[in-house]
């Protein structure tokens, strides 16, 4: 790796697996102090030791993102803490994904879904912009999702979570970036581990037939994604969503 995050500090939530851990690792390996972050202590032990058995530096640091300005605000000083002081770049990740129709969603799961993927993020960027502004300047990252333009069944509820949040992406590099603080956002397509040999196709991999990338993706594309809107190299890029999605939303889609 080329270290292009020496001596930078980033706190990723909601990277104990899949993209998210995908990114506390790629940050580690380009130099980074990471926090990862995650409500499984177990599974965030065990990226901490991956990452540095790799020679990266990295702590966990367990928490439960409910929606809740304290959680979130004790997150963030636990992790300037732990970090010695700044946080130079944060990864908005975490999220739940329950899939209920309109109909069948109640307001106990409408308010934890928007809880996690809305509230905490929210509260989270709250704590943690004023003091990278003061640092002189720092990154925000914030997860979308595909199909926060592109309508599916039974993603009603997930899916107005991440256009919330492509939405504060927007908003957020307009209120911070004059203070230094450059806000994007990328928008993952479907995201899967290979199916294992003779084993029935994910829905998912359905949905990327007849697409340019002609499958799904993998968590590390994302991560690659994450580390470029992290480094300086994207200096100039404030405000936008990156489509890392095999061309899912860009390009029609046509059946075989």
């Amino acid at each position: 790796m080329s270290e292009r995050l020496r001596n930078k500090t980033a706190l990723v939530t909601g990277s104990t697996s899949n993209i998210g851990q995908a990114i506390a690792e790629a940050f580690a390996a380009e130099g980074a102090h990471v926090i990862v972050s995650g409500r499984n202590q177990e599974r965030g032990a065990q990226v901490v030791e991956g990452i540095r058995a790799s020679g990266g530096r990295a702590d966990l640091l367990v928490a439960d993102l409910d929606g809740s300005a304290e959680a979130s605000r004790v997150l963030a000083d636990r992790a300037r803490e732990t970090l010695g002081g700044r946080i130079d770049i944060l990864v908005n990740n975490a999220g739940v994904y329950p899939a209920p129709g309109t109909v069948d969603t109640d307001e106990k799961t409408f308010d934890e879904v928007y809880g996690v993927n809305v509230k905490a993020p929210f509260f989270l960027t709250a704590a943690v912009a004023p003091g990278m502004a003061e640092s002189g300047g720092g990154v925000i990252i914030n997860l979308g999702s595909w199909i926060a333009r592109l309508g599916v069944p039974l993603g009603a509820l997930y899916s107005s979570t991440k256009g919330a949040m492509e939405t504060l992406t927007r908003a957020w590099a307009a209120e911070f970036g004059p203070m230094g603080v450059r806000v994007n956002a990328v928008s993952p397509g479907v995201i899967l581990p290979p199916t294992p040999e003779g084993g029935e196709p994910h829905p998912g991999e359905i949905m990327m037939k007849g697409t340019p990338a002609g499958g799904v993706g993998t968590a590390d594309a994302i991560a690659h994604a994450v580390v470029w809107l992290a480094g300086e190299e994207a200096s100039f890029v404030h405000g936008t969503v990156v489509d890392v999605d095999g061309g899912r939303t860009a390009v029609a889609v046509i059946a075989a």
